[in-house]
């Protein structure tokens, strides 16, 4: 029975100190060597301060501010454990809303945000992006579409001239991987932190 036991402890303790730390570590000590900004995050910083991730979305509500596309991302209700609560851009939770193309639930929300949107002075045709969620709920990223018909909006709450919002959008629009893969887009955290440089310039 012992002879038994002894290897099958001895194997358990092994590939413990293997899949548990060696093989962590030695990744972990890679990412750091090769991809440093990666591996920490990909915080984006104003000084000395992190103000985010290029890699997850935030929320932004005022007026001076660009816009992400809505996150349906949930948490717990501080009132009552049990429940939760819209939450949007919680890391914690990342998710969908699961809502169908027939929801009625769905097109009444898409029909309130484009009437909001509207009201807020957003030019042009709604993009989709701007009133449609995305499946992780976390995504940093809107169309150029979706930035420049903000620009208006964002001008006139920051008294800036249209044209050097616009050319800070252009500016900050990041093209197709390779020149093939995906679509141009904006990050909005990155395009927002320019727009605060600007205003301080």
């Amino acid at each position: 029975m012992l002879s038994q036991i002894r290897p099958a402890v001895v194997l358990l303790a092994l590939f413990t100190l293997l899949t548990g730390l060696v093989y962590p570590l030695a990744i972990t000590g890679v990412a750091q060597a090769l991809l440093p900004y990666q591996a920490n995050g990909s915080l984006l910083q104003v000084g000395e301060n992190p103000v985010g991730s290029a890699l997850i979305g935030q929320n932004f509500a005022s007026d001076k501010y660009f816009h992400s596309r809505p996150s349906a991302t949930q948490g717990t209700d501080p009132a009552d454990a049990s429940k939760t609560i819209d939450a949007p851009y919680n890391a914690a939770n990342s998710t969908g809303s699961n809502l169908g193309p027939t929801s009625q639930k769905l097109l009444d929300r898409v029909k309130a945000d484009v009437a909001a949107k509207q009201a807020a002075g957003w030019t042009g045709p709604i993009p989709a992006d701007s009133v449609t969620t995305s499946a992780s709920g976390l995504d940093p990223h809107i169309s150029p579409l979706n930035a420049l018909a903000q620009v208006v909006a964002v001008a006139k709450a920051r008294n800036l001239p249209e044209d050097k919002v616009r050319a800070l959008v252009e500016a900050n629009t990041e093209g197709r991987m390779f020149r093939v893969i995906g679509e141009p887009r904006v990050n909005v955290l990155r395009l927002n932190m320019a727009l605060d440089a600007l205003k301080a310039s």
